[in-house]
C-alpha cells in the first residue's frame, strides 16, 4: 500500500510538472513579451479588407519595433535625465500600406487639406515604405480637381503620448536652393484630427485651463466690447481684431448640466488640441490659444533660451486671428535632401503650466520655451497657457502651398519625396502613452461625435448636428 501511494505521488508530481511546463510555454511567454518586450505582436494570420478594397499584407511590430537597435533603447535627455524608448517604427519592411485598417498605429488620409490652402490632394497610395524609409511622394498630376497629389500619415486615435521626446530621422524633398516643398513632422492633441475642420473648430489650438474671457468667441465679452486688446491689438489685415476663433469649445467654464458635451474628466477642466513640431525644413514651433495682446509672447531670456552653437532666427510672424505661434528658424546643413543625407529632428517637453519644450537637431538642443513665455496677460484678460497636457498624435506629411512660401516653380522637380528613416518616442519615469488617459480622456467624446472625425466635409462645428456646451460667462450663462 505504501509502495502504491509513493508511485501515485510520483506520477501526480510528474503530471503537474508537465502541466506547469505547458502553462509557462503558452502563457508565460506572452506575458514576458507584453511586460518586457513592449506589447503583443499582431496575429500575422489575420487578413482583413482595408478601405481600398484590398487585403493588406499586415506584419505589424510591437510598440517598440524589433528592428530598433538596442543602443537606441534609452537616451540622456536634453534636461539631463534618463529616457526610455516607448515607441518606434523603423519602416524597414518594404511595401507597407496605410489605408484605414492596414496598420494599428498609422493611417493615411484621403482628402484636401483646405485649411492651409494646399495645392495637393492627400491620397493614401502616395505613401509606402521602401529601402528602410517611409516614403511620402508629391507628384504633379491632376487629382480630384487639384494639380498635385501627396500624402499625410497620422497616428490619430491610434498612438498618442503625453510628455517625453519625439525624434524623427529624415531626408527632405528637393534640394537646399529651391523653395516650395512643405514637409511636416508635428503633433496635435487627439481631440482634433488634422484635415477634419469640424473637429478642429473650437479645439485647435487651445491649451488652456482658466475660466475667463479667453474662452469666449473672439476673446471678447458677450456684448462684443473689452478687453481693448482683443479689438485693436491684432493684425491690421483683420481690422486690428485679435481672434476670430469660436471660443474654447471644451473650456473650464462649461456649465455642469452640459458635461455630456465635454470630454472630461469634469466640465471645469479646460481641454483643447495644441500643436507642436517641425514644419518646413527647420521651423520649430508651437501653436496655442487664447492669444496674448498683439501676439507678443515673451520671447526673451529667461522665458526662452537659444543655443549659441546654432544659427537661429525667431520668426517675425507671431500669429493671426486663428493662432498664436511661437516659432524659430534654425539653419541646418545643405546635405540632407533627396536621400543623399539624413538629419534627426526632435523635441522634448514637460507638460503643464510650469512645463517647457526644447527642440533639437541631431541630438543637440537648439532652443527652449518655458511656460512663462505664455504666461498671464492682463491686457488680453487671459491666464496661463499650458505646455500641452493633452495626449498628442503624430502627423507626417508633404504639402505644397502659397500659405507656406512662394514656390519656385522653375527649380522644383517632380516627383519629390520626403524620406523618413524612423520615428521614435522616449519618456522618463512611468510611461504615459495612449490616446485616452484618465486625466485627459478622449475616446468617449470622439465616439459620441464621430462625424466630426470621419467626415472631412464638415468644415466647422456649426455644420454638424452636435451641440456646443454652454459657457457660464456667455450672455445666457447656464440658464
Amino acid at each position: 500500500m505504501k509502495s502504491f501511494s509513493l508511485r501515485a505521488a510520483i506520477n501526480t508530481l510528474a503530471l503537474c510538472a508537465v502541466v506547469i511546463g505547458i502553462i509557462l510555454l503558452f502563457a508565460g511567454w506572452p506575458i514576458y513579451r507584453f511586460v518586457i518586450a513592449g506589447g503583443f505582436p499582431m496575429d500575422m494570420s489575420v487578413t482583413k479588407q482595408n478601405a481600398s478594397g484590398m487585403i493588406p499584407d499586415v506584419q505589424v511590430p510591437t510598440l517598440v519595433d524589433p528592428a530598433t537597435p538596442h543602443s537606441a533603447y534609452s537616451r540622456k535627455g536634453l534636461d539631463g535625465e534618463q529616457y526610455r524608448l516607448v515607441f518606434s517604427d523603423e519602416f524597414n519592411r518594404d511595401g507597407r500600406t496605410f489605408w484605414p485598417g492596414d496598420d494599428p498605429y498609422w493611417e493615411a488620409v484621403d482628402l484636401h487639406y483646405w485649411g492651409t490652402k494646399d495645392l495637393e490632394w492627400y491620397d493614401p497610395d502616395a505613401i509606402t515604405t521602401s529601402d528602410g524609409n517611409l516614403v511620402i511622394t508629391l507628384t504633379q498630376q491632376p487629382w480630384n480637381n487639384l494639380n498635385f497629389r501627396s500624402g499625410m500619415l497620422q497616428s490619430w486615435n491610434k498612438f498618442c503620448f503625453t510628455g517625453g521626446y519625439m525624434e524623427v530621422n529624415l531626408s527632405l524633398p528637393g534640394g537646399p536652393t529651391a523653395q516650395g516643398f512643405w514637409p511636416g513632422v508635428w503633433t496635435l492633441g487627439n481631440l482634433a484630427r488634422p484635415g477634419y475642420g469640424g473637429s478642429n473648430d473650437g479645439m485647435w489650438p487651445y491649451s488652456y485651463d482658466s475660466c475667463d474671457v479667453g474662452t469666449l468667441p473672439n476673446q471678447t465679452w458677450p456684448n462684443g466690447t473689452a478687453p481693448d486688446a482683443a479689438k485693436h491689438s491684432g493684425s491690421q489685415d483683420y481690422g486690428g481684431e485679435l481672434s476670430w476663433l469660436i471660443g474654447q469649445r471644451a473650456s473650464a467654464c462649461t456649465c455642469p448640466a452640459d458635461a455630456g458635451e465635454h470630454p472630461g474628466p469634469s466640465p471645469d477642466v479646460g481641454r483643447g488640441a495644441p500643436e507642436t513640431g517641425d514644419r518646413g525644413s527647420a521651423s520649430q514651433s508651437i501653436q496655442i490659444a487664447p492669444f496674448t495682446s498683439g501676439y507678443n509672447w515673451k520671447n526673451t531670456s529667461p522665458h526662452v533660451e537659444f543655443n549659441p552653437d546654432w544659427t537661429i532666427q525667431q520668426n517675425q510672424w507671431h500669429g493671426s486671428v486663428y493662432q498664436e505661434s511661437l516659432s524659430a528658424e534654425v539653419m541646418t546643413d545643405n546635405t540632407s535632401f533627396s536621400g543623399r543625407g539624413y538629419t534627426t529632428y526632435g523635441f522634448e517637453y514637460d507638460p503643464g503650466p510650469d512645463g517647457s519644450i526644447r527642440w533639437a537637431i541631431n541630438g543637440s538642443s537648439t532652443w527652449t520655451v518655458h511656460s512663462s513665455a505664455i504666461g498671464p496677460d492682463a491686457a488680453a484678460g487671459i491666464g496661463q497657457r499650458i505646455i500641452s497636457e493633452e495626449p498628442m498624435s503624430i502627423v507626417l506629411n508633404l504639402a505644397i502651398s502659397f500659405a507656406f512660401q512662394e514656390p519656385e516653380w522653375g527649380k522644383l522637380k517632380f516627383p519629390a519625396s520626403l524620406l523618413i528613416d524612423y520615428v521614435r518616442v522616449y519618456q522618463k519615469g512611468k510611461p504615459k502613452i495612449g490616446c485616452d488617459p484618465p486625466d485627459h480622456p478622449t475616446s468617449e467624446y470622439i465616439n459620441n461625435h464621430m462625424d466630426l472625425y470621419m467626415n472631412p466635409n464638415i468644415s466647422t462645428f456649426a455644420q454638424s448636428n452636435y451641440t456646443k456646451p454652454r459657457n457660464r460667462l456667455s450672455a445666457t450663462g447656464c440658464s
